[in-house]
């Protein structure tokens, strides 16, 4: 096997090299969502309750099923409101998962990303599970692999080697903080660009992918921009998975040669935390109507909609309406000729007439 040197983090002059004038412009866009955050938390502290509810039990089922980790809406709700005991492997995973998700939600800014903070953010990942992994790095080699549509495995990317994983977290943890402590560079790069490199590292035999989502969550907090606590990040990386896949091919493709280029998962994850800023704002605005009755806020949100609307995108928008009064209301503008039905099953969506 070819030895491989330790990889050294530039978080000081690759940076500069991302600026690109589309980086810029989102980047630009987020401070000004950022600047206007305060005016929404302070505005609408009781509503924002509700959406921060929605938003830990959206979060901790799409990271977990973003690795094949499922269970029913109705458990992932029990467990993630502690109603609940896991039943199985899944289940512990999903509470682990919560747990984790809600001391970053509570103590972000006591948590500094080194390597012993991170092992300990892991054990905690797999403190409902019997087995050892959490806590620990993995203990031999392992590889990225993709399924093709004929079902044959091939290596997508091969993470840096079991023996030199501690080194190689430990220099990217004090590459990336002297970076954060000195704020010459823009945090909003500097945190894409440690994930990816967390990624290609790879350091547990399970889990990365989800300590990867939760390490997201801590800096972005960190920076300051804390809108994935009202909008689950973790949901729209699930809804544009290939995408995910696709950024992360893209960027570690000549990692170990430091010959890659960050910026499709740069450009990737910012569109994710501009997509969440747009989403927090459209929800608070619809929890400002709540003057309306719920059947005249359902009404509005279709009004609001150019083309095609679902039942799910009507609750993501009002998570305080239940199912019943959506279906029920749904149903009402229906008959009434408001809206027609298109589609049938898990595609039905609904369009003004």
């Amino acid at each position: 096997m070819r030895e491989i040197s330790v990889r050294k983090f530039d978080y000081k002059q690759v940076p500069e090299q991302l600026l690109t004038p589309e980086i810029v412009q989102m980047i630009a866009s987020i401070h000004e969502h950022k600047g206007r955050q305060e005016l929404f938390l302070e505005a609408n502290i009781d509503e924002l309750k509700t959406l921060l509810e929605v938003a830990l039990i959206q979060s901790t089922g799409a990271s977990n099923r973003i690795e094949g980790i499922y269970t029913s809406d109705k458990r992932l709700e029990e467990l993630v409101s502690q109603k609940a005991e896991p039943r199985n492997r899944s289940e512990q995973e999903i509470a682990g998962y919560r747990e984790v998700l809600a001391t970053i939600h509570e103590s972000y800014e006591y948590i500094v990303p080194r390597p012993n903070m991170i092992l300990q953010l892991h054990r905690d990942l797999y403190s409902y599970s019997q087995s050892s992994k959490g806590g620990n790095y993995k203990n031999s080699d392992n590889v990225i692999a993709e399924t093709d549509a004929e079902g044959h495995q091939k290596a997508r990317f091969i993470p840096v080697p079991a023996f030199q994983t501690a080194e190689a977290v430990e220099e990217l943890c004090n590459q990336f903080l002297e970076a954060w402590e000195t704020e010459r560079i823009d945090r909003l790069l500097l945190i894409p660009m440690f994930v990816l490199d967390f990624l290609c590292i790879h350091p547990f035999n399970d889990g990365n992918g989800r300590m990867s989502r939760l390490l997201t969550l801590l800096l972005f907090y960190k920076a300051g921009y804390i809108v994935g606590k009202y909008v689950s990040m973790e949901m729209l990386i699930e809804k544009t998975k290939e995408t995910y896949y696709e950024a992360l091919q893209d960027s570690s493709t000549g990692w170990h040669e430091n010959e890659n280029s960050y910026e499709p998962f740069a450009k990737y994850y910012l569109g994710i935390i501009l997509k969440a800023y747009n989403e927090f704002e459209g929800r608070v605005e619809h929890l400002k109507n709540r003057s309306l009755s719920k059947p005249e806020r359902i009404k509005l949100i279709i009004e609001q909609k150019v083309g095609k609307i679902t039942k799910k995108e009507i609750m993501e928008l009002c998570p305080d309406i239940s199912k019943v009064t959506v279906e029920r209301t749904l149903t009402d503008l229906v008959k009434s000729g408001y809206i027609a039905k298109v589609g049938a099953g898990p595609s039905t969506a609904y369009v003004r007439i």
